[in-house]
C-alpha cells in the first residue's frame, strides 16, 4: 500500500533529536470526513510505562488541538528535505481558513489507523495515552515561561507507537 513497509520503531538508528528539532514533523488527527495536520519542532520519543511512546505539544488555539481531543489515534510524520517549504506553510496557516492539502500538494492517506501523508518518509501511528496541559505552577525552571508571553501553554499528549512505516 502506497509504498510504505512496516517496522519495529525501536529498530530505528535516525538521531530523533534532528528528526523533531531540525527536521520537523507534521503531527495529523482525525479522518476521512475531518481531519488536521500542523508542523511541530517540539516533542519526543521513548519509554514509558513499559510502552514506546511519542510526546507532543499542541498549543490551545491550534486548530489540531479539536481533532487530537475527539480522537484516539494520530500519526507524526517526518519528510524529505524538498517538502520543507510544505511543512512550513503548515504550521503558519490554519486548517480552519485553507485546505492545507490542497495549498501544498500533499496526498492524504487514511488507509491506515491514522491519517498521514503518501510523501512522508517515516510515520509513527500512536494511540493517546495521557493529556494534559502545562501550567506555570509545574514548571520548575521559571525561565521557561518566557515561551508563553500569552500563557498559551501547550496540551502534551503521550501516545503509545502502535505502528511505524517507512517509505519504501
Amino acid at each position: 500500500m502506497n509504498g510504505f513497509t512496516e517496522f519495529d520503531c525501536r529498530s530505528l538508528t535516525e538521531n530523533v533529536f534532528k528528526l523533531i528539532d531540525k527536521d520537523w514533523m507534521l503531527l495529523t488527527a482525525g479522518s476521512e470526513n475531518s481531519y488536521n495536520t500542523m508542523t511541530a519542532s517540539w516533542g519526543g520519543m521513548g519509554i514509558l510505562w513499559n510502552k514506546n511512546v511519542v510526546f507532543s505539544f499542541v498549543r490551545p488555539q491550534r486548530y489540531t488541538l479539536e481533532f487530537m481531543e475527539k480522537n484516539d489515534l494520530f500519526s507524526i510524520s517526518f519528510y524529505p528535505e524538498e517538502y520543507r517549504k510544505a511543512l512550513a506553510y503548515c504550521g503558519a496557516h490554519s486548517g480552519r481558513d485553507v485546505d492545507k492539502a490542497v495549498e501544498t500538494g500533499l496526498t492524504p492517506i487514511f488507509s491506515y489507523d491514522a491519517p498521514f501523508f503518501e510523501e512522508a518518509r517515516l510515520v509513527f501511528v500512536c494511540k493517546k495515552l495521557y493529556g494534559q496541559f502545562l501550567n506555570y505552577e509545574s514548571i520548575i525552571d521559571k525561565s521557561v515561561d518566557s515561551n508563553y508571553a500569552s500563557k498559551d501553554y501547550h496540551k502534551m499528549y503521550i501516545g503509545e507507537i502502535i505502528k511505524a512505516y517507512r517509505q519504501d
